[in-house]
């Protein structure tokens, strides 16, 4: 039987390109099992095959607002007939 190779939750995150909080919250979720030692995680490095990491880490960028649907009236077009109380009267 080979050893395991354990990794800290910094050397998981680094080989499957996300952040270490990624990984943290991958752990919490179940979908990455790790072991608490000494107040952090360890991993077992081949447990991160089992793991599906889409797309890239960050943030998603902005949708400008001329693509924007909500900016466009396209979102609202079946609203275009509806009538509306004016004040005061």
């Amino acid at each position: 039987m080979c050893p395991m190779k354990l990794i800290s939750t910094d050397e998981a995150a680094e080989k499957l390109g996300v952040s270490g909080r990624r990984i943290r919250q991958l752990i919490d979720e179940g979908k990455l099992v790790a072991q608490y030692v000494g107040g952090g995680y360890v991993i077992d490095e081949s447990a991160l095959a089992g793991v599906r990491v889409y797309g890239k880490p960050g943030r998603p960028p902005r949708v400008s607002p001329a693509t924007d649907k909500r900016t466009t009236g396209e979102a609202n077009a079946g609203n275009r007939g509806s009538t509306s109380k004016k004040k005061g009267g």
